[in-house]
C-alpha cells in the first residue's frame, strides 16, 4: 500500500527539553521502515558508519543499511536508551551494530568512533553525516554566540572531522554522505544559523566531490524536508509541533523512512555516476540551486 497523504496533521501538541530528544516520549512514534520495503543486499559485506544514528532518519538508515546487509555503527549524544532500541533493531536483522555516546562537536570523540570502527570491523565502506543541532529564534539578534558556536561545530565542523579521520581507511568504491537540509536551499527565517550550517554541507559536499572523485570516493548528499523526527519536539513550541509540516505542498511532515532509501541509493552501486549531488525528499517542494 502507498503512504497516504492526509489533509492535516493528526498530531498532539507536544514538548520536549533539552535537545536532541527521545524518541520514547514522542506521540506517534517516527515510522522507520516501511512493511512493504523489499532488501535486495544493496549494502552486503559493506561497513558503515552514522553520526545521530540513534533515533530520526539516522535510526531509519541504520535499519535499512542492516536490511540490505550491511554491519553499522551508530554515534549518538546521550540518549541511552534510544541508542539501545536502535541496536536491538538493528541486530534482528542479522547484522551487527556498535553503538558509542560522545559529542561529535570534539574532534577526539571522531577519532574514537572512526578508530573504534576499524577495530571491530577492519574496514569501513560508507561515512553518513547526520547529525544535528537547531536553536529556533524569531530574532537575529536573539541568536546567542554560544548556540552559534555549538550550532556549526555539531552540524559542519563535526563533518570535516569525520572525513579527516575517516578518509585513510575509504578506498575506491566507498562513499560519503552528508544530511543537508532544505532549509539550505530555501533559508528559513526562524534558523538562520541552522540553514547557514546546511548550506556549508551542500558546498562541502560538491567541493569533496570534485576533490575525491581520482580516488574513486563518491560524495553526496540528502536534504529533507520535514521530517517528524525527535528533534522536532525538542527543539520547538508544542503548538507549532502540532503543525509541523503542514505548509510543505504534501500539507504533512514526512516519517524517516521515507527518507533513507535515498541514503541507500547513493550508498550503492546504483548511484555509481553520481558524485557531488542532492536527493530532495521533501514533500514535493521544488527546489532551485
Amino acid at each position: 500500500m502507498p503512504i497516504k497523504n492526509p489533509k492535516k496533521n493528526v498530531r498532539p501538541k507536544q514538548q520536549q527539553r533539552p535537545q536532541p530528544g527521545i524518541e520514547s516520549k514522542m506521540v506517534p512514534k517516527p515510522e522507520y521502515v516501511d512493511h512493504h520495503y523489499q532488501p535486495s543486499e544493496k549494502l552486503q559485506g559493506k561497513v558503515a558508519i552514522i553520526t545521530g544514528g540513534d533515533s530520526g532518519i539516522g535510526r531509519a538508515i541504520a535499519m535499512h543499511y542492516a536490511l540490505e546487509g550491511a554491519n553499522v555503527v551508530i554515534s549518538y549524544f546521550d540518549e541511552d536508551k534510544d541508542a539501545k532500541e536502535t541496536k536491538k533493531m538493528v541486530e534482528s536483522t542479522g547484522q551487527y551494530c556498535l553503538t558509542l555516546a560522545g559529542d561529535i562537536s570534539e574532534p577526539k570523540f571522531c577519532q574514537k568512533i572512526v578508530k573504534e570502527t576499524i577495530k571491530k570491523f577492519k574496514k569501513l565502506d560508507i561515512l553518513v553525516n547526520n547529525a544535528a543541532r537547531q536553536y529556533p529564534e524569531d530574532k537575529f539578534e536573539n541568536i546567542t554566540f554560544e548556540h552559534l558556536e555549538i550550532t556549526f561545530r555539531t552540524n559542519i565542523f563535526a563533518c570535516f572531522y569525520m572525513i579527516k579521520y575517516a578518509l585513510p581507511y575509504l578506498k575506491e568504491g566507498s562513499c560519503i554522505i552528508n544530511t543537508t537540509s532544505v532549509t539550505a536551499y530555501r533559508g528559513s527565517a526562524h534558523l538562520i544559523d541552522y540553514s547557514a550550517t546546511k548550506g556549508a554541507i551542500v558546498s562541502l559536499t560538491r567541493s569533496l566531490a570534485n576533490n575525491l572523485i581520482k580516488q574513486g570516493i563518491r560524495v553526496n548528499a540528502v536534504a529533507p524536508g520535514p521530517i517528524w523526527t525527535p528533534l522536532i519536539p525538542a527543539t520547538f513550541k508544542a503548538e507549532e509541533v502540532a503543525q509541523f509540516g503542514s505548509d510543505s505542498p504534501m500539507k504533512r511532515a514526512g516519517e524517516p523512512k521515507e527518507v533513507a532509501p535515498c541514503y541507500v541509493f547513493l550508498a550503492s552501486s546504483d548511484s555509481s555516476y553520481m558524485s557531488g549531488q542532492v536527493l530532495h525528499p521533501n514533500g514535493g517542494e521544488i527546489i532551485n540551486g
